[in-house]
């Protein structure tokens, strides 16, 4: 069974986190590294930006995707850059 492709997961993590930008690269269908932009992380630490993208994630995260790395920035840390 091949794993999701990196458009898919960029689909799984919009749709339950609001995003103002959203990279996902990997195409092997199990290693992905995501740079995600949300007004959601304000405020939050490493580890609660982590957990909301999980959240949005959900089963398929354990399910699908084998190895998952990702950069969160808030939309002021996006654009100091």
């Amino acid at each position: 069974m091949s794993g999701p492709t990196s458009e898919q997961v960029k689909q799984y993590i919009s749709a339950g986190l609001e995003c103002l930008h959203l990279e996902v690269e990997g195409d092997d269908g199990q290693h992905f590294f995501a740079t995600i932009v949300s007004p959601s992380f304000e405020g939050k630490r490493l580890i609660q930006r982590h957990q909301l993208v999980y959240a949005a994630l959900g089963e398929r995260m354990r399910e699908e995707i084998h190895a998952f790395s990702m950069k969160t920035l808030t939309p002021a840390e996006w654009q100091n850059g």
